[in-house]
């Protein structure tokens, strides 16, 4: 077949096809444009889930009459200033968003600079343009797009439902409005109610208004600012506390110079920031801002500039693990599921009423019921606490009283975590605060204290390691061991000494002696694996972390200890005085707190 060139027709659609996938991409070009305008209001409307209409309005700067007749041809951008492609300040400047649309659907764009008499007028039809015609708009621009890939009908049938294509357009006008609280968002339709998003704030404060509206009231109560800086690389943004999680990672964000992007770089940093407060299927929530020179960054990886590529890849990482952790260690006492929300309040109140009794006396209008055996098998007529073949049971005495009815030191109430009272199962520990009262997981709570100290012991005496007395060979194959060897000076700083021992193995000669019997062999393995993913050597560290906090689940205070108040008061000190104590190293929170106001709800008096 020989070579020929294809009709402009075709190369408009061929590069609709990669720009626009969805009714999704159209919107987060055309909202993407409107910023880059300069707009401080951007209104989004669709129907038919984008497929009918999509129509976008904004108070940007809009565009001369000559600039709208151009704005529609391919590779004709505003958003550079001259030929350089690397440095790139705007959100897209590939300039084939709008003749792509146009071929594929029909598109008006209706706008009036501020230089202009009137408003002008512009519409493109399956790629065929109109005349220039006058309009009226006070300001700005709007763009309407209606019956999406009418020209391409067997793009069609790869679209969902409207409400899948509805959510996905919400998503991507989400996104865009966490990148830019100054801006207003308006987001309405058939599939929706509208939602508006006001004009923030700038700074911190209106970072965290904006990321609570559509986040949530949750986040906004947990989140935790955190923040570094580097050779010019700037990390900052919120994070969630532990103690509110989702079981993906769905909701993690990342903005780099300002652009919403999805980066397997994030997931990776904060799986390793968070490896000591959540379990590995838990997931927190987070928005984090990347700002850095352009020339480092590469936004014109994907077509639908929805992927990035750093040129130093490690440092933005390392930044998000050292800002995470920071801000974690920082806040550390908010990190516990420290008080009880509305929703566990309810589930705690009693939502039964219990049957009336056949004998003579109403215990609901009896001054004093009779004493109840709770060691006693439930008799019959006691049908609303227990089935007739309940087995008995005990619900026992605590474990140990600490003299409950004298009150505790003034001095001890004061403390965050109050004074021990008593001890309840052999496994809690309830004290009294000024204001309330907390319990306690004494083995959850120790754990994460003897966790602490192998880890400062780690880091002050270094990792004691083992010689082998034969030393261990381990066949990989040769990419595999070119990849181990490179990084064979930063492994031996964690205790493991290998080298070549031929095209094809390595000879481990010393193993941490943390590791006790380990299987040399499927430790390399694991290690090469994410070295190519993240080429670092933290996976090993955190192999040590993962086995120091083993030895300290078996080394802590086991559930069904009796304690005495002694040591219930002195592993209360010890927690306010460690960091990261609000979790354990599975990520189960150590303590929950129940102030009195949460009592009184509990109680009715509320």
């Amino acid at each position: 077949m020989p070579v020929r060139q294809l009709p402009e027709t075709v190369v408009n659609r061929i590069a609709a096809g990669e720009v626009v996938e969805r009714p999704a991409s159209v919107v987060k070009e055309l909202v993407e444009n409107a910023l880059d305008a300069g707009a401080s209001r951007i209104d989004v409307f669709t129907d038919g889930g984008g497929r009918r209409r999509i129509g976008i309005t904004d108070d940007g700067g809009g565009m001369t009459k000559a600039d709208l007749a151009l704005a529609v041809e391919r590779h004709a951008t505003s958003k550079l200033d001259d030929e350089d492609l690397l440095s790139i300040r705007t959100l897209g400047f590939r300039g084939e968003a709008l003749p792509s649309i146009g071929s594929v659907a029909r598109l008006s764009i209706t706008t009036r600079h501020a230089g202009e008499p009137h408003a002008w007028a512009l519409s493109v039809e399956g790629g065929a343009k109109s005349p220039l015609a006058p309009a009226a708009l006070s300001h700005g621009t709007r763009v309407e797009v209606s019956d999406l890939f009418y020209a391409t009908p067997a793009r069609l049938k790869f679209l969902k439902t409207d409400r899948t294509e509805a959510e996905a357009i919400r998503e991507v006008v989400r996104r865009l409005a966490m990148a830019r609280p100054d801006v207003a968002f308006t987001l309405a339709g058939e599939e929706r109610a509208p939602v508006t998003w006001t004009a923030a704030l700038p700074g911190a404060a209106g970072r965290l208004t904006r990321l609570g509206d559509i986040l949530g009231a949750d986040f906004r109560k947990s989140a935790i600012e955190v923040g570094a800086e580097r050779d010019g690389v700037v990390v900052e943004g919120l994070a969630g506390a532990p103690s509110l999680t989702r079981a993906n990672a769905l909701g993690q964000y990342l903005f780099v110079n300002g652009r919403p992007v999805r980066d397997k770089l994030i997931v990776g940093a904060v799986r390793a920031a968070y490896a000591d407060y959540l379990p590995r299927d838990r997931h927190p929530v987070l928005a984090l801002f990347v700002t850095l020179d352009p020339r480092e960054v590469d936004a014109n990886v994907h077509p639908a500039k929805t992927e990035v590529r750093f040129r130093d890849a490690g440092l933005v990482r390392a930044l998000i693990v050292h800002a995470l952790k920071d801000g974690l260690a920082r806040e550390g006492k908010r990190s516990a599921a420290a008080s009880v929300d509305g929703a566990t309040l309810a589930a705690l109140r009693p939502g039964f009423v219990p049957a009336p009794r056949a004998v003579d006396w109403d215990w609901r209008r009896s001054p004093a019921a009779p004493p109840m055996s709770f060691t006693a098998a439930p008799s019959p007529s006691m049908a609303g606490f227990a089935e007739r073949a309940q087995p008995r049971f005990d619900i026992g005495a605590p474990s140990a009283d600490v003299r409950s009815f004298a009150p505790p030191p003034a001095d001890e109430q004061e403390r965050p975590l109050g004074a021990a009272r008593t001890q309840i199962h052999g496994t809690y520990i309830v004290s009294q605060t000024r204001d309330g009262l907390v319990i306690i997981d004494q083995h959850a709570a120790h754990e994460r204290l003897v966790y602490e100290k192998l880890k400062a012991s780690m880091e002050q005496n270094g990792v004691e390691r083992q010689m082998l007395l034969i030393p261990e060979i381990v066949e990989l194959d040769e990419a595999t061991v070119e990849r181990l060897l490179a990084r064979a000076a930063e492994l031996d700083r964690f205790g493991l000494a290998i080298e070549s021992f031929g095209p094809g193995a390595v000879a481990v000669r010393e193993v941490p002696a943390l590791l006790g019997k380990s299987n040399a062999g499927a430790m390399l393995r694991d290690l090469a694996e994410h070295m190519a993913e993240w080429d670092e050597a933290l996976p090993l560290e955190r192999r040590l972390l993962h086995v120091a906090a083993t030895m300290a689940c078996h080394g802590s205070v086991r559930a069904g200890r009796v304690l005495k108040p002694e040591e219930m008061n002195a592993l209360l000190r010890e927690m306010e005085a460690t960091p990261n104590s609000g979790q354990c190293n599975h990520g189960r929170p150590t303590y929950v707190e129940l102030t009195l106001a949460d009592i009184e709800k509990l109680f009715g008096r509320r």
